[in-house]
């Protein structure tokens, strides 16, 4: 009995050694919430750009970010990780690092709620609740694999944000619509945008933003539009009603979907846009068509 008492002892003495100087954060926060990892990441990353002197200091996938957030004349680390549970949950953990964190900061809070754990339970409701509004901004539904037709389009090439490519197809729908309606070139369909890179730790993309359009012999020349044949393509298609600055939200659904059903995919989705955000409206009633190709034998 005597041991008994001596062993438990030790593990206590033990555990509380490791809390008080070994431990390598001071607080933990979790949550659970719907969406995906690549959605909460992007949510977080602008959610970021609301917060003063925040900053994002490294990104080691989808589902890890470290984020540097000011508290008074310091600056605390959140590290974010979030983890799948299903295909539209994640569970969301918050392990919170003060910059001058001492012996006294953590036996404190074995003992009281400290200024320091309100804090940040308030900054990460603050986050949940922003995420929350966000999800109910748009909707994503996958239909399953399809053909996307085959087209030939007059083309504009673009290197933007993920996020500043809604921005990129703005500036550049008078352009085209202007040249083909200059010289009466027929429209042939709704105008989409092609992803040809896509750095995920960037955020950042190349894409063509296309008009199809009727091939003629005679097509007007400018030296910002070129033209290009798009054959058909097998893809697994989604829909998506939102706003167009967050239609990548579909892009990780399909990512998603793709991985779960063991199909290998270009990476690299194409969007076909039915609504233009010049004229408004309500955001939801705004539909885009995603697809993500299917690898072909070529590929």
């Amino acid at each position: 009995m005597k041991r008994l008492g001596l062993l438990f002892l030790l593990v206590v003495i033990l555990a509380l050694c490791w809390y008080l100087f070994m431990k390598p954060f001071d607080y933990l926060v979790r949550f659970e919430t719907r969406g995906n990892a690549g959605t909460i990441n992007q949510t977080l990353k602008t959610w970021n750009t609301t917060q003063e002197n925040a900053a994002i200091t490294a990104q080691q996938d989808l589902y890890e970010i470290v984020q540097q957030l000011p508290a008074g004349d310091t600056q605390h680390e959140y590290h974010w990780k979030i983890t799948p549970e299903s295909d539209t949950t994640s569970l969301v953990q918050v392990y919170v690092t003060g910059a001058d964190s001492s012996f006294k900061d953590r036996a404190a809070i074995l003992f009281s709620d400290t200024q320091f754990e309100k804090e940040t339970r308030k900054r990460v409701t603050d986050f949940a609740r922003y995420l929350n509004d966000h999800l109910d901004k748009f909707r994503v539904r996958i239909t399953g694999i399809t053909e996307l037709p085959a087209t030939f389009s007059a083309c504009t090439q673009l290197e933007t944000s993920q996020i500043g490519k809604a921005f990129g197809m703005m500036k550049n729908y008078p352009l085209l619509s202007e040249v083909m309606a200059a010289d009466s070139v027929p429209l042939n369909g709704r105008p989409y945008v092609e992803l040809q890179q896509w750095n995920r730790k960037k955020d950042s993309i190349s894409f063509k933003f296309c008009y199809p359009i009727m091939q003629t012999d005679s097509l007007p020349l400018h030296q910002e539009i070129h033209y290009t044949e798009r054959p058909g393509i097998r893809a697994i298609k989604a829909v998506y009603n939102g706003n167009y600055l967050t239609s990548d939200r579909a892009w990780y659904a399909l990512l998603n979907y793709a991985k779960k059903n063991g199909l290998e995919t270009t990476g690299l989705p194409i969007e076909v846009f039915f609504n233009n955000p010049n004229m408004g409206g309500n955001e939801l009633e705004w539909t885009a068509e995603i697809y993500l190709p299917l690898k072909s034998e070529n590929d």
